[in-house]
């Protein structure tokens, strides 16, 4: 794919990372936010990252010169002066995006394409007030955006279908692996396993039938070490439809139906407990502790990245 100009609008952990691997792949990137403290940071983040790829033979150059792709603006209409693709990726709130892409629409080219990062928001909710509804998508990236292969292209009723042949072969040159959502819904299909899985967690902790530490033991030891040779569907099929229709019968009529958060969670958030973002969530973390999870994930990340990297060149080969 030839070189796009590209601009990211919002210079968060999503928005930098993003604007990394857009340009990691030879495009330039304008990164927008109105707190130019918040650029610097930004920056420092992608340098951070990109010397990582680099280290470990993922970056395709220098750097320097990837780095250089990247350029920081305070300023939205010179952000998105000529840009073909504009990746919104703003704070997770309707209202702050609806105006996002009001100002967006007003300013960018006619033919680019205007894209929402958002990880629950249905695109036709974000569309409603577009004049021009029939260029806009969901590009839902997944944290950390730049390992993270997998990116939900979530159309909306009247997104025109060269909008969303033009972002999968955007995000396929970028080295990931889009999947098409064909029907909107909240949260896309990422977001409704994942978060149908913490629901039965916290309902097992709420319960009493076993610790965070017991439960996060099962998914690492159990289920955890499958899913990524087989997904869920295959899984299933190597178990034998009939045991697991058997225990869908069983199991489905108790497992948790709450349609609330439950109270456990919003006394953590209420006491401040968010995480490693306060030290403390569902467990507590040292600095040294945070860093070192961290830095274990990006490892893992970075391996499997490195061997879809050699699965893809072996392919090639053949």
């Amino acid at each position: 794919m030839s070189t796009l100009q590209i601009a990211v609008i919002g210079a968060g952990t999503m928005g930098s990372n993003i604007a990394l691997n857009f340009a990691v792949h030879g495009h330039e990137v304008a990164l927008f936010d109105t707190d130019a403290g918040q650029l610097k940071r930004a920056a420092e983040t992608a340098k951070i990252n990109a010397e990582l790829l680099g280290r470990h033979g993922l970056l395709g150059g220098p750097a320097t010169v990837v780095l250089a792709r990247i350029t920081t603006e305070t300023d939205l209409a010179n952000a998105i002066s000529g840009a073909e693709v504009v990746v919104e990726a703003v704070p997770e709130n309707l209202s702050l995006k609806r105006r996002v892409f009001a100002g967006l629409e007003k300013l960018c080219r006619a033919e680019a394409i205007l894209a929402s990062n958002t990880s629950t928001f249905m695109p036709s909710k974000l569309a409603e007030s577009l004049a021009h509804p029939q260029r806009f998508l969901v590009m839902h990236y997944w944290n950390p955006a730049h390992l993270m292969p997998l990116v939900e292209v979530v159309p909306h009723p009247r997104t025109e279908p060269t909008a969303v042949s033009r972002v999968t072969a955007l995000l396929e040159s970028c080295g990931k692996r889009p999947v098409l959502v064909r029907s909107e819904v909240p949260g896309f299909i990422g977001n409704r396993l994942a978060f149908a899985l913490q629901r039965e967690a916290m309902a097992l902790v709420a319960k009493g039938v076993a610790t965070p530490e017991d439960i996060d033991a099962v998914a690492r030891a159990g289920f955890g070490r499958r899913i990524p040779v087989s997904g869920i569907f295959a899984t299933a099929d190597l178990g034998g439809l009939d045991v697991y229709s058997a225990i869908c019968d069983q199991l489905f009529p108790d497992l948790c139906q709450d349609a609330a958060a439950p109270a456990a969670l919003h006394q953590l958030v209420a006491r401040g407990c968010l995480g490693v973002k306060s030290g403390r969530g569902w467990y507590e973390y040292t600095p040294a502790q945070i860093t070192a999870l961290r830095a274990e994930l990006s490892e893992e990340l970075i391996a499997r990245a490195k061997h879809d990297r050699d699965d893809q060149e072996a392919g090639h080969a053949n």
